[in-house]
Formats: structure tokens, sequence, C-alpha cells
């Protein structure tokens, strides 16, 4: 992907910034999603928004399948933009919510993380179970690690589910993310942004679950390490931030990886420091490393389309038809 930012534009914090509260997702009518609500293995639901017309479970067209960032939906800028590429290129598609993010607190005592592989794995074998075409999967940020963790801890087997996936803007190094966001102006913007949500989601999570964490430790969290360290490490069998950064990133399982993969990076990503990232010889033949200069976290604005920012998806669009048919 050779891509540059347009010169109004300038650095990655405005290319992240601006894209997300006034760009334009669509070249038509945004997108309307019909919702699917599943009742998963453990008693709980997740539910999954599907692009209307919502395909028919055995259809032969290609369904792209997008896994969301961290508190992102089916109504974020990047999902509507991806649905605005399928709708035009006649694909189904459709957004599984992680639990808590479609609206609706979740039943159990746990959450969503970025490592959650075993969730990513149960939604596409049910997705496979019902569709008949190809398969592609997408993750954004997060969700673009949780993809890469199962195609990493799949391997060969990753095949029978999926066709093609892709990360975009993934912090596949948490560690290295979760020290990136924690610093200066992007702890002052995004920690903030992202803690306003979370927190009291944590709060609701407690009074269904009491004595599920600390109240006043998460109530003195002042940045998403102490928030993992505190509420998402061990609602998810981790052993603290430190536990859950090590065996949730995606960076040490990506030459594990069996099935075309695409991981794209911009090197001005304010959550992804460009020095975290991996070269080609660390992956392995089946990952494609995309890693432009510019971007942002998820921005990738369009200087020759202003207000769009539906250049990246199409490209990564295109890059999952094409790694997929070519196989």
């Amino acid at each position: 992907m050779n891509y540059i930012a347009p010169w109004w534009l300038p650095g990655g914090n405005l290319q992240t910034i601006w894209p997300a509260l006034y760009s334009r997702r669509v070249f038509g009518p945004h997108p309307v999603y019909v919702r699917e609500r599943w009742s998963a293995p453990d008693g709980d639901f997740v539910d999954v928004d599907w692009l209307m017309p919502a395909a028919p479970p055995a259809t032969g067209r290609p369904l792209i399948v997008l896994f969301h960032g961290l508190e992102g939906s089916s109504r974020s800028h990047y999902a509507e933009a991806f649905a605005d590429f399928a709708r035009e290129h006649d694909l189904a598609f459709c957004v599984p919510h992680f639990r808590g993010c479609s609206g609706e607190l979740n039943h159990g005592p746990r959450a969503y993380h970025s490592g959650d592989h075993e969730e990513i794995a149960w939604i596409l074998q049910r997705l496979r179970a019902a569709h008949q075409g190809l398969l592609l999967a997408v993750g954004i940020s997060l969700g673009g690690n949780a993809l890469m963790r199962w195609a990493g801890e799949a391997g060969s087997e990753a095949k029978q589910l999926a066709d093609a996936v892709a990360s975009v803007c993934s912090p596949i190094d948490l560690a290295a993310g979760g020290w990136a966001i924690g610093r200066g102006f992007n702890r002052l913007v995004y920690t903030t942004m992202f803690l306003r949500t979370m927190k009291p989601k944590a709060l609701e999570k407690l009074a269904q679950h009491p004595g599920l964490f600390d109240r006043g430790k998460l109530l003195a969290a002042r940045d998403l390490y102490d928030f993992d360290d505190i509420f998402t490490a061990p609602l998810h069998g981790f052993k603290g931030a430190d536990d859950y950064y090590a065996r949730a990133s995606a960076k040490p399982h990506l030459a594990s990886i069996r099935i075309p993969a695409l991981v794209l990076n911009a090197l001005n990503d304010p959550f992804v420091p460009a020095w975290s990232l991996p070269k080609q010889d660390e992956v392995g033949p089946c990952v494609t490393l995309w890693q432009p200069r510019h971007g942002g976290h998820v921005g990738f604005p369009d200087g020759h389309l202003p207000g769009h920012v539906r250049r990246m998806p199409d490209e990564v669009g295109r890059w999952l038809l094409q790694a997929a048919q070519a196989l």
C-alpha cells in the first residue's frame, strides 16, 4: 500500500482524529444492518450485525467478516467504510460484536480482550457452517490482534474456517502499544477517551457480579495498563497486565500463520510504535506486511477524494479477494 496523506493532515494524530470525527465513510447511503443474536457456548450472547440486504445462510457470495477495535461497533467509521465496499462489490458483510459492545451489557463475568482467539474461532466456525462461499476476515486494531492471534494459534487448521485474513493498525505487540498510548498526548487524549466508556461498563459488570474486582482500584486507574491489570487480565485468566500482554500479543505467532494474511500498520500510528513492528523475514511466507509511512491509527484519509476514508477498505478488501481467489 503506497499511501501518502493529504498535505492538510500532517502527522499521525491528525490522520487518526480527523477521520474518526469528520470523515465521509460511504459513497452512497449509510449502511442498514439487521441484527442477529447468537447464544454463545458459555450461555452468554453475541450480537452480529448483517449488512442489508442480508445474505442467505448458504449464499455463494464472498463474505467479509469485520472484527472491530477497542470500544468499536458496526457504526465505527471503518466498519461503515468496509460495509460500503462490500455493498459496492456485491459481497456479504457482517460485524460480530465483542461482549458488551453492541449496546447491551453481556451477562457473564467477562468482557473482551486483545487475545480472545477462542471467541474468534467460535464465531468463524459458526459462520463457516452457514456460508458456502469465500470467507474473508478483517480485524481492526484490537480485533486485528485477536484475529491474527487466532490464525497463528490455528496454523494449518485455519484454512477450514477462513480463506484469507487481514489486520489493520493492530497493536500486535501489546506491551509496546500499552507503553505508547500511556505517554504524553496519547495518555491525555486517547487514554481518557477509552476510559470514559470502559470504566462505566466495568462498574456495570461489577454490579452484575459483586466482588469481581476492586472498585476503588478501578476508579483510581489512570491508564490502560492499570485498567487491564485490575479488570481485563484477571477476568480472562491472566496473571496481571504483563502476563496478558505477553500471552495475548499476535506478533510472536505470525510465523505460524498458514493462510494468506495481510498485516497493515502505518509507521506514524500513535498507538503502535514503528520499532515494534515485524520485518518480513520474521513472519513467514503466508504473511504480507504493508507499512506505509502515513495513515495514523485507522485513518488513511483520501487526498484525492477529500473527506473519504474508503481507500484503505478498498485496498484491503481487494487484497483479501485476490489472495483467497488465488488459492
